[in-house]
């Protein structure tokens, strides 16, 4: 079993996660239940599989729990996408957001490569 808290993309997708946490906390109201919930949810996903991935026995478990991960970074990158279109976020907050995500999904990704 791993401990995930000592892998640094974990840490930093879960500072990521913190900062969309704080990033959201601007976007109108009426969106809540839409976009911020939906963002949130799914940046959360991102250190949440690692996670959940690191309590498996084998390798192969790991690395199906590092694609869901993965996934959730795709979904991130379109929200954040839209966030910005929708001038929720300024595209200064995107690009520093898309930046730190860019990093993140290209160190899981290469974990992933790692194990198989």
């Amino acid at each position: 079993m791993r401990d995930f808290k000592k892998y640094t993309v974990w840490q930093e997708s879960h500072t990521f996660t913190l900062e969309i946490y704080q990033a959201t906390k601007v976007f109108p109201k009426d969106e809540l239940f839409g976009l911020t919930s939906q963002l949130r949810r799914a940046s959360s996903s991102i250190p949440t599989n690692f996670a959940e991935g690191s309590g498996s026995n084998s390798e192969k478990e790991f690395a199906r729990y590092l694609n869901i991960a993965l996934a959730s970074c795709c979904e991130v990158e379109y929200l954040l996408l839209l966030t910005r279109d929708l001038k929720y976020l300024t595209t200064e907050v995107h690009q520093i957001l898309e930046d730190k995500l860019i990093l993140i999904r290209k160190q899981i990704y290469n974990l992933k490569q790692k194990l198989n």
